[in-house]
């Protein structure tokens, strides 16, 4: 009985052929990434601006009256609001930037908006789904904890590689973790997907998955360097590769899945965690290879990296054994 393989046995894909053209596209893709979070910033959720979080549904109708709801809620002058669809066509979350300190203010508020909508699209069959308020003090405080917690990871997870292996190898996961964590960002700066403590935790999942999928490609790449001393480096990093490709493709298209499950017909509530984990997948794959492959070549490792080093007395003391050994009697 012959087992299906999705990936042929002693697969010899040039990898590294394209890491020049890679890592070009690579450096340009976190630059515009950077740029898209600076100029259009991220569609920052109550959790890290702290106010009033309101979400409708309105069941009478396929889509929600986006533009109508701004224009009500605006005429009500309460301050700044953001009114943009959340999950289903037919659904909308309003977000008020207020003082969430102020517990008289927001009820206040909350209460005239709610009972604006309530009222006015009754024959759409409004429905308030959820009230959600954060302090301003506590959102503040929550922005910050994520980004040390993402900048620490990162950093805690180089400094493990530096140790297992060679500070070589540390600099090359720091970078494809960078690479990841960017793009992830300037998906969300581009798309204008909320961000919350629910990317958060997708950021620090991606930043896992993309370790996994690397160390494994990593302690590889060891066994060969040991193994095969001579061999040419770009071609060692291509058949290492390959040799942890199946289990790459494998472990990629089972979360594939059910990511795809939930991205589809999940809740709204988890739709930017699925799309920042569904991305996640595919940018730490390719980053394992052409990120961190490539960082490893242009800081000269090879087999001598995982060669003990000698002192200038060891390194004599073992010319003149090898002398004497070799000495004809």
């Amino acid at each position: 009985m012959k087992l299906l393989k999705l990936v042929p046995d002693n697969t010899n894909f040039r990898f590294l052929r394209w890491r020049k053209l890679a890592m070009t596209i690579s450096l340009l893709t976190i630059i515009a990434s950077i740029v898209l979070v600076g100029v259009r910033g991220l569609n920052l959720g109550v959790d890290f601006v702290g106010g009033q979080m309101i979400q409708v549904t309105f069941d009478e109708v396929e889509e929600a009256p986006v533009a109508q709801l701004r224009s009500d809620i605006q005429a009500l002058n309460l301050g700044e609001s953001t009114i943009q669809r959340f999950g289903q066509p037919n659904q909308v979350s309003v977000r008020m930037r207020l003082d969430g300190d102020n517990a008289e203010e927001v009820n206040a508020v909350t209460s005239r908006v709610t009972q604006m909508i309530t009222t006015q699209y009754a024959e759409q069959g409004a429905r308030i789904d959820g009230v959600d308020s954060v302090s301003g003090k506590v959102s503040g405080e929550l922005l910050s904890t994520g980004v040390y917690s993402l900048v620490f990871a990162m950093i805690a997870i180089a400094i493990y590689i530096w140790f297992r292996f060679e500070w070589q190898f540390g600099v090359a996961a720091l970078f494809a973790l960078f690479h990841d964590v960017t793009l992830t960002f300037g998906f969300f700066a581009l798309t204008q997907l909320e961000f919350n403590l629910n990317i958060v935790a997708a950021l620090l999942t991606i930043i896992g998955y993309s370790l996994n999928d690397t160390i494994v490609v990593f302690d590889r790449v060891r066994e060969n360097l040991r193994k095969y001393r001579k061999m040419d480096m770009i071609a060692l990093l291509d058949l290492s590769t390959n040799e942890t490709l199946a289990r790459t493709i494998m472990t990629t298209l089972t979360m594939l899945i059910a990511l795809m499950a939930l991205l589809l017909i999940g809740p709204g509530v988890i739709f930017g965690f699925t799309a920042a984990m569904t991305l996640g997948l595919f940018v730490g794959s390719y980053s394992s290879v052409y990120m961190a492959n490539p960082i490893l070549v242009w800081l000269g490792v090879g087999a001598h990296s995982f060669v003990p080093h000698m002192s200038d007395a060891d390194r004599a003391e073992a010319k003149l054994k090898e002398g004497i050994g070799g000495a004809k009697p």
